[in-house]
């Protein structure tokens, strides 16, 4: 019997969509974590780029394969489960492969974002991410095959594995401030709103994922971090 063991990092959106794939296709799995900052001599023999998720593939007489990297961790489980989270249609499937890397490119941005350095940056990064939404709120609204909460219409699929970490991070600038990002997309609200509600979404990060998050942009030497002191001390009055 095969088993597998997901190593992973807290705020890892990556590992999140792995762990979200492997609960969709009800496939047991146990995780191990790693601190990115200080690395084991374990994992960094393992890892050939020293990035998480690995997915370690234990076989019947003890031997172990190791694979890294998200997308051929999605294509494997694809591979070997009878659930697809890909479409049928290979037209279909190319284009929902296609939007996964959109996700990837999205999730660059944000980093940019909140590594920005001074408000100007933090500007013009926002302004980019509103217009990578827009984008992707016209492809929601009026180029998918069917009706549905999901990318897809109906049907979860790894595009909705890839864009549920994704929202996370809005919790976190929400608390923050406004910045004009998500605004007046009303299917992309529709879609953020059913994949926070979503079992697979839920259980792919830990309790404490938000009060991890909120301290790591804290702590970093960014604009977004300034805000988020300048936050802290209004009065409460002030925050509503």
């Amino acid at each position: 019997m095969t088993d597998f063991t997901l190593v992973s990092f807290h705020l890892c959106p990556y590992v999140q969509r792995a762990a979200i794939a492997l609960a969709e296709k009800s496939v047991p799995f146990t995780r191990s974590y790693v601190d990115l900052a200080d690395k084991p001599d374990w994992f960094q023999n393992i890892s050939p780029l020293g990035k998480v998720p690995l997915l370690l593939v234990g076989g019947p007489h003890g031997d172990r394969t190791v694979l890294f990297e998200s997308g051929p961790i999605l294509e494997y489980l694809e591979d070997i489960t009878d659930k697809n989270l890909h479409p049928a249609d290979p037209l279909e499937r190319a284009k929902h492969r296609a939007w996964i890397e959109y996700g990837s490119a999205v999730l660059a941005a944000i980093w940019r974002f909140y590594s920005a350095a001074d408000e100007t940056r933090l500007a013009s990064e926002a302004a980019g991410l509103e217009k990578m939404f827009a984008r992707l709120e016209h492809v929601l609204a009026d180029e998918r095959p069917s009706s549905g909460p999901w990318f897809g219409g109906t049907a979860f699929s790894l595009v909705d594995t890839a864009f549920a970490p994704v929202f996370r991070y809005f919790d976190a600038f929400e608390r923050i401030g406004k910045f004009n990002i998500l605004e007046n997309k009303p299917t992309i609200a529709v879609w953020r709103r059913e994949l926070a509600a979503h079992a697979s979404v839920r259980n792919a990060v830990i309790d404490d994922f938000g009060d991890r998050l909120d301290a790591f942009l804290a702590a970093r030497d960014s604009a977004l971090a300034r805000r988020m002191i300048t936050y802290a001390e209004l009065p409460i009055s002030s925050k509503q």
